[in-house]
């Protein structure tokens, strides 16, 4: 057999380890600024774009897309180029994959500071970003595959099996998720409106967590994990086990975002079912990774490579055991909406993602640049500052969102709430909002110590090659043996199968909820917004309030207590996009409308303090000086008119007339009230749309 000579090209995977480097300590830094902005509202500086509400979306984008996406890709690369016995199959496609996904950071970098945002959770950019995310991915699936199909080894290698299951979920998922209405440019309405647009939003939202930072980070721990702990994976059957149970079970637990809101009790239900399922899998893969290193826990203790990558998967079976155990109804109950969300959530970001990410690159960076790191003992003192950070982190939150839960839940033996003012639960956990901050700062720290390490590693370092191989290339020829034996050298069939296995569980969730009409029952009484209250409710998601907000009555007497009547599906027909939030850091505001004067809601924007003592929110006083932009009311008008809300030619045509006129009312009153001159500015919509809310139905 002729053996071919080649290079891998390493040049990619540098440029995705320092972009995961960089953008690791940037989205870490925004983390820790929201984290401060909490435990001491005056950090907000009375910015517009620099306060929590605008901030935390792109916290969120840094860490999700940023930090671990370019860690996924430069793994990725690195890895499946040595599993393929092959060099990528266009270098052009994978720098413009490179540079493409590094222009969209930086577009979300610039956009959400700036209010541009659709307010879905882990996709609250744009349509113009959504469409070159798209096509990146496209360029990305066209190289993997390509690569794929001209490789050299015969076999895929079960980190291959969840990259390509990884690649086909996250675009379907995406796709669904982002299907818009534009406006303009900066603006547009989801085509979904709301329980529709809940169940498809978490649809996408938990799935992402699935298929963006668990499937793909499962390849990188079945071919790092091994080459650190310089054996096999232990076992070969547990894999096949791991990965198709996985993909098949993950995709039906997004519901369980939404238990005890108005989504039907059956996809609720459903939700609990498969999470609760997904132990199984999940603590397959964990005790695969971890069994990996059998007979060799003794290097433990001078390796911080496996220290990173030990802790990673242990981080990961502690996540994907607290997940399910969340999704159980009866402990839903106290946990949502609080804090303990928070801490299980960076548990699976910090701990799984971060030090996998961090033991990846510690492996990779003397292989990249032919030196040997520069200090094990830097990279050692890294690990115990990013795991402290991470306990004290964790730690913090579990106590925050213990005391919110039960706080908010509190009867007394009168049966009257004992904490009937939201602030008092508020007050309760500034001090852990304190010590989540200090977590945080030496979990970014640790980056830095990280940053440091590295820059010396490759000081002096000149334009390193790429590295040399050589393979026999493989005949295609019929396989005999285990039907996934003979699986493994089909890749078409492989990635078609994988196709399957997760499209049946977002179908039987998705299609009744869109199709079957009973399942969002009707109520007369629901109208759309006003003109005036549509631009209202947009400035309600620039400003990002359903990042503290929520706007879901759970069908709970402590809830109905303090908020009022419990919400009802057919109360959100059209609402494009959905509002009901995933943390409550101020009150529930679906029933806000009439319960207090416009006046008010002025002075709250204005100064919550003078309103609320001991409010953390910060102020907007800039909308009481900035005027409220009509020119597009028109077109938003239209564009929902498009999606099936019932607006007649005569409102759609004298929008910003009926817009106008509903002002100068909320101005007259406001001028009643001691402040004039507010016709025109943009508080007054806000508060045309916040009087509004929960007023659509008999109470």
């Amino acid at each position: 057999m002729t053996v071919e000579r080649f290079r891998y090209d390493d040049d990619i995977v540098r440029k995705f380890v320092w972009a995961t480097v960089i953008w690791g300590m940037v989205g870490m830094l925004v983390g820790v600024i929201i984290a401060l902005q909490l435990a001491y509202w005056k950090a907000n500086l009375g910015i517009p774009y620099l306060t929590f509400g605008r901030l935390r979306p792109l916290h969120t984008n840094a860490v999700i897309f940023a930090f671990a996406g370019n860690s996924i890709f430069a793994g990725m690369y690195y890895a499946s180029q040595r599993l393929l016995k092959a060099r990528m199959y266009s270098d052009v496609l994978s720098r413009i994959h490179f540079w493409g996904w590094q222009l969209i950071i930086v577009s979300a970098a610039i956009t959400l500071p700036l209010g541009m945002t659709t307010s879905k959770e882990y996709a609250e950019l744009e349509w113009p970003i959504d469409l070159a995310i798209t096509l990146v991915w496209v360029i990305m699936a066209i190289n993997y595959f390509g690569t794929i199909m001209k490789r050299r080894e015969r076999h895929l290698y079960v980190a291959i099996w969840f990259f390509i299951a990884s690649i086909v979920t996250v675009a379907v998922l995406h796709i669904f998720n982002s299907l818009e209405l534009p406006v303009s440019m900066t603006k547009s309405y989801s085509v979904y409106a709301g329980v529709q647009d809940a169940l498809v939003q978490w649809w996408y939202g938990h799935n992402a967590v699935a298929f963006f930072l668990t499937t793909p980070f499962l390849g990188l721990m079945y071919y790092f994990m091994p080459k650190a702990a310089n054996g096999p994976i232990y076992s070969y059957r547990l894999s096949i086990i791991h990965f198709w149970s996985l993909i098949f079970l993950y995709i039906w637990a997004g519901p369980h975002h939404l238990l005890y809101t108005s989504l039907p009790d059956w996809a609720q239900t459903m939700g609990m079912l498969f999470s609760l399922m997904l132990i199984a899998p999940s603590w397959g893969g964990m005790i695969n990774g971890l069994l990996t290193l059998r007979g060799g826990w003794h290097k433990l203790r001078e390796d911080p490579i496996l220290k990173f990558m030990v802790v990673a998967i242990t981080f990961y079976g502690m996540s994907t055991f607290e997940g399910p155990m969340l999704s159980i109804k009866s402990l839903n109950k106290l946990s949502h909406y609080t804090d303990w969300i928070i801490s299980h959530v960076h548990g699976g970001a910090l701990g799984w993602n971060g030090f996998l990410t961090y033991g990846m690159i510690y492996w990779l960076i003397p292989r990249l640049y032919g030196r040997e790191l520069y200090s094990k003992k830097l990279a050692t003192a890294h690990f115990w500052m990013g795991l402290l950070g991470i306990l004290i982190y964790m730690l913090a939150m579990y106590i925050s969102g213990l005391t919110q839960g039960l706080m908010w839940l509190d009867f007394d033996k009168d049966g009257y709430l004992v904490y009937p003012n939201f602030v008092e639960t508020v007050a309760a956990i500034i001090p852990f909002y304190w010590i989540r901050f200090l977590g945080g700062l030496l979990y970014l720290s640790g980056a830095l110590v990280m940053f440091y390490n590295v820059m010396k590693t490759i000081s002096g370092v000149k334009a390193p090659a790429d590295t040399e191989a050589e393979a026999t290339p493989f005949r295609p020829t019929e396989l005999k043996g285990a039907f996934h034996y003979r699986l493994e050298a089909k890749p078409v069939l492989f990635t078609v199968l994988t196709t399957v296995a997760i499209l049946i569980g977002g179908i039987v969730e998705t299609i009744p909820m869109i199709a079957i009409e009973s399942n969002v029952p009707s109520i007369a009484s629901v109208k759309p917004y006003t003109p005036l209250e549509l631009v209202g409710r947009d400035i309600y998601i620039r400003e990002g309030c359903n990042n503290c907000h929520s706007q879901m009555i759970r069908p709970l007497r402590a809830e109905t207590e303090r908020y009022g009547e419990y919400s009802k599906s057919g109360e959100f027909v059209y609402d494009h996009p959905f509002l009901w939030g995933s943390k409550r850091t101020g009150p529930d505001l679906h029933r806000i409308g009439g319960k207090y004067p416009n006046l008010w809601h002025l002075r709250h924007m204005e100064d919550p303090r003078a309103i609320v003592n001991d409010s953390i929110m910060p102020a907007y006083d800039w909308l009481l000086r900035d005027k409220t932009n009509l020119r597009d009311v028109k077109a938003k008008v239209r564009a929902m008119s498009r999606l099936g809300v019932p607006y007649d030619k005569e409102t759609i045509e004298n929008a910003k007339a009926l817009a106008e006129a509903q002002a100068r009312e909320i101005g007259q009153n406001l001028a009643e009230s001691g402040v004039a001159d507010m016709d025109d500015k943009e508080i007054t919509a806000l508060i045309a749309y916040l009087q509004r809310l929960g007023t659509d139905i008999k109470k």
